[in-house]
């Protein structure tokens, strides 16, 4: 396939032909936006050569000292105008707090817009989603803020995320199943792990909060899927579910995650225990080979 002269190529060829593996070039897509794939209608990847040359600066700015933060950074700021900023606006984390502790819909939803339009999406939710609704969190724990408050955030971004993953389950590349653990309520994050593993080439099936291990045991029969995820905040989640979810890991690849998820609940679930990191857990699971069982 060609665009306007300029070969695309899937990315083993990308990676064959800078020396950087399949795996880390991902997580630089993922992580710091260092490439701009275009998809076919199959949902596959396609890279240029602009792609190629941000990998090679990318890869000699490593090698001289600088971290892959720094080195990407680097390499994208000394794009043209045409390349997009991966710096976030000045004060738009702080414009979407007051927004949101001011329950103002319509600005809240500005600033989203102004967000999502300035830096990808990756680096949305790592620099900005996550942080704030931490921050939310921690301040109604303290009594800072209300229920109201609270709920109010929390519901604006999980339904502007979910807009954002109308489609995810398109394309041909491998499925994922996604679940809460039975009696979780909590999804934000099991969504931006949605949305970072859809970015990885992943088709998903998204069952959300409260999900039955035999509904999420039926889910990925039809249509067939590759990997259940399972997540919770709570450790006594996984711990009502986990006889339940070990027959599950017996049959498939089944991968937990969220604040509740331990070492050694993997174990007894037969199940990969994902990085906290909400990209690492996401370029865990795309990379395959790398997720394996801890013991």
């Amino acid at each position: 396939m060609r665009n306007p002269g300029t070969a695309l190529v899937r990315i083993g060829e990308l990676s064959r032909r800078t020396g950087v593996s399949v795996e880390l070039l991902r997580a630089w897509e993922a992580r710091y936006g260092l490439l701009r794939p275009r998809r076919t209608p199959g949902g596959f990847r396609l890279y240029g050569e602009r792609d190629e040359s941000r990998v090679r600066r990318m890869r000699g700015l490593v090698g001289s000292g600088l971290s892959a933060s720094e080195a990407a950074h680097a390499v994208l700021r000394g794009e043209d105008a045409t390349g997009a900023s991966t710096s976030v606006p000045p004060g738009i984390a702080e414009e979407l707090d007051l927004s949101l502790v001011a329950l103002d819909e319509p600005g809240a939803h500005a600033t989203l817009d102004r967000l999502f339009s300035a830096v990808p999406l990756e680096l949305s939710i790592a620099r900005v989603i996550v942080p704030e609704l931490r921050s939310i969190g921690d301040r109604w724990a303290a009594g800072v803020l209300t229920v109201a408050q609270e709920h109010f955030a929390s519901a604006l971004i999980r339904s502007r995320l979910l807009s954002l993953a109308r489609g995810w389950d398109q394309g041909r590349g491998r499925r994922a199943v996604l679940a809460c653990a039975p009696g979780e309520l909590h999804d934000i994050g099991l969504v931006c792990f949605g949305l970072l593993l859809h970015r990885h080439g992943w088709r998903v099936v998204y069952l959300g909060q409260d999900t039955p291990v035999d509904a999420a045991a039926t889910a990925l029969r039809r249509p067939r899927a590759d990997a259940l995820v399972v997540a919770s905040v709570e450790r006594r989640r996984f711990a009502r579910a986990a006889s339940a979810l070990a027959e599950v890991g017996k049959r498939t690849t089944l991968l937990i995650g969220g604040a509740g998820a331990t070492a050694a609940g993997a174990r007894r679930m037969n199940a990969v225990l994902l990085p906290q990191d909400l990209a690492d857990a996401a370029t865990q699971l795309a990379a395959g080979t790398q997720a394996t069982r801890r013991t």
